[in-house]
């Protein structure tokens, strides 16, 4: 015979859910996957390239006293002012490593943005989101900063094909975000990675792996500093 339900099991029961709840949503927090090219909003651009240091200048009245953005490093510094205006195809492959390195800890986002077929050319379905990306980096918490716009495909295709892939649609991202926003081709370092850094190596033709990486490599608030 099956012991009535008292109000205390009741209870235990509704707290096993709760923390079942929980730490199932933080399991899916925990992967943070590449945003599609029909659902990012320039909202989720500029909260993700801001970093967690620099408040929106939009919405709420009130918000907490943030810290300053520290400082570029001097070296960091001269070699990022070294590469602003320079073109994808005249930076080495040491300086496309460099980039790599320092962006690792940068405010980041990758977009999933298709081209057509076999092409540079953005695709219909993926204006929106470049559009998004473009209010973004002209909004007042983010104008002024220096970006990598880096381009990488997966590892269908040879190295070489997809490096040259990977090169010419950033600069397509590029070109479109000078000519529709206004944006500073200097403000704007564009970089191919082609195959060669896929965000999932497991699954190596996976769409993941097709992406545009934007990095805020110095915020203004640093580079005033």
């Amino acid at each position: 015979m099956t012991a009535p339900m008292t109000n205390s099991t009741r209870a235990a029961g509704l707290t096993g859910l709760l923390v079942a709840a929980a730490l199932g949503a933080a399991a899916t927090l925990s992967v943070i996957p590449a945003f599609a090219a029909d659902d990012v909003t320039e909202d989720q651009i500029v909260r993700a390239l801001a970093g967690p240091r620099k408040p929106l200048t939009r919405g709420l009245s009130m918000s907490p006293p943030t810290e300053t953005a520290p400082a570029v490093p001097p070296e960091q510094d001269k070699f990022l002012q070294s590469i602003r205006g320079r073109s994808t195809r005249s930076l080495s492959s040491e300086e496309r490593e460099e980039i790599a390195t320092i962006a690792k800890a940068k405010p980041n986002i990758d977009l999933e943005i298709t081209f057509d077929y076999n092409s540079a050319t953005i695709s219909q379905k993926s204006l929106p989101s470049v559009q998004a990306l473009g209010r973004a980096l002209t909004s007042a918490d983010l104008k002024g900063s220096t970006f990598v716009v880096a381009g990488h495909t997966d590892a269908a295709g040879g190295e070489a094909y997809n490096q040259d892939l990977s090169e010419r649609r950033a600069d397509s991202i590029k070109r479109y975000l000078i000519d529709k926003f206004g944006i500073a081709g200097a403000d704007l370092v564009t970089v191919g990675y082609g195959k060669s850094k896929l965000k999932d190596p497991g699954q190596p033709l996976a769409e993941v792996n097709r992406r545009v990486q934007v990095v805020n490599m110095q915020s203004k608030t640093a580079a005033a500093q």
